[in-house]
């Protein structure tokens, strides 16, 4: 999971080398936290948070085929 949210993120920025992502199991629910630089803030969030949604989709998605919950969290 920790995998597919910095590739897609990478893609997405300006800055590929600022991109950190931590991630953190826990029983049944996964965090995981995204960092970016600030100025790349507005393109992983996107217009009226789409971008940011649809990333939440995909980990729901590959989260569900795994019987985990993940949950993504973009950090300042």
């Amino acid at each position: 999971m920790k995998d597919l949210v910095e590739y897609i993120a990478k893609a997405l920025v300006d800055k590929p080398s600022d991109v950190s992502v931590r991630e953190t199991q826990g029983e049944r629910t996964t965090i995981i936290e995204l960092r970016v630089a600030q100025e790349d803030l507005g393109k992983v969030i996107g217009k009226e948070g789409r971008t940011a949604r649809a990333m939440r989709i995909i980990l729901s998605a590959a989260g569900t085929k795994m019987g985990k919950r993940c949950v993504l969290e973009i950090l300042e």
